[in-house]
């Protein structure tokens, strides 16, 4: 997507309504299938379509054989052990909890692209982007304080930071790969494909079977997932963070438990509470530092590049 007028606001509501929507498609997803497994899938086809889409519009999937080990690295910490720890965590804490935990992304992005990249940490983001997570707090209020952390509730914080410390540097490494010039596309569908081999590595270690379910509903959310929240949100997500910073652009990571609380309120009878109305109010607040600067329009809408990333090459999408 080219740079214009409008087109970063395009970007974040891109990956805020894809990553919002795959909170409940994930639900369809638990079941027959082990969670290992089902995220080897999702990944394999992810990578089939990226791989797919290179050579249709002609970019080059040929890299450096030494390149690889940066590639491989990139989705064992972007496209497979995120999602596993994440998966982990899940088995301990409710799903309210590990949204509270991955809003922290907002924070982790800050920090590793400062120690990744020398990126200057503006306070304006810092501080928006800890309104955001106090805000998440407080719509997840009855899950965080009927947390308690037992022998299973410590499990299951570790892995759920582990899984968001491992998105952010994975995140970050790809920003700092676009730097130096490498194409994001092309770099997207390496990565995508060894995160599927990795999870397969993963699921066979723990000993899970290889099974299918065959019904609608698991077909068409990891149809959802593959396409919509790997493919097109990560993407978005990924050119995104080149162009206004990955501390900017991790502020989705906020934003979007409010639509999957907006979809559990349509389809799952969730109920709004007085604290949920306040958290939401303040995510917003903290959105707003994070994507302005004082006296400007949104970064978004400005469309200009943050100061650490300019000129970074190779992020045709």
């Amino acid at each position: 997507m080219k740079e214009g007028p409008l087109a970063n606001v395009l970007l974040y509501a891109t990956v805020v309504v894809l990553w919002g929507t795959s909170w409940l498609a994930i639900r369809f997803q638990l079941g027959i299938v082990a969670p290992e497994v089902s995220v080897a899938y999702r990944f394999y086809i992810a990578a089939s379509v990226m791989i797919a889409f290179c050579l249709l519009s002609g970019r080059r999937l040929g890299f450096p054989l030494r390149e690889h080990a940066s590639l491989a690295l990139l989705g064992m910490l972007l496209f497979s052990t995120n999602f596993f720890l994440m998966y982990l965590g899940g088995q301990y804490m409710a799903t309210g909890l590990l949204s509270v935990v991955f809003s922290m992304l907002s924070i982790f992005n800050i920090a590793n692209a400062a120690w990744m990249m020398g990126a200057r940490v503006r306070p304006r983001v810092l501080v928006g982007a800890l309104l955001g997570v106090c805000g998440i707090v407080l719509i997840f209020s009855p899950e965080v304080t009927a947390f308690r952390f037992g022998d299973a509730g410590i499990k299951g914080f570790i892995f759920a930071i582990g899984g968001t410390i491992s998105a952010s540097l994975g995140m970050v490494f790809s920003a700092k790969r676009a730097m130096a010039g490498r194409p994001l596309v092309q770099s997207n569908a390496w990565g995508m494909a060894y995160g599927a081999l990795f999870m397969t590595l993963f699921a066979l270690i723990a000993g899970k079977e290889f099974t299918f379910d065959p019904s609608w509903g698991y077909i068409l959310s990891l149809g959802h997932l593959s396409i919509m929240a790997t493919v097109i949100a990560f993407a978005a997500y990924l050119t995104l963070q080149v162009r206004i910073g990955s501390d900017r652009a991790a502020y989705a990571s906020v934003m979007f438990p409010i639509i999957a609380l907006t979809l559990s309120t349509l389809f799952e009878g969730y109920h709004w509470t007085t604290p949920a109305l306040l958290g939401v109010v303040i995510v917003l607040w903290g959105n707003t530092l994070v994507l302005s600067r004082p006296g400007t329009f949104s970064a978004l809408v400005r469309g200009r590049r943050a100061p650490q990333l300019e000129n970074p090459g190779g992020t045709d999408t």
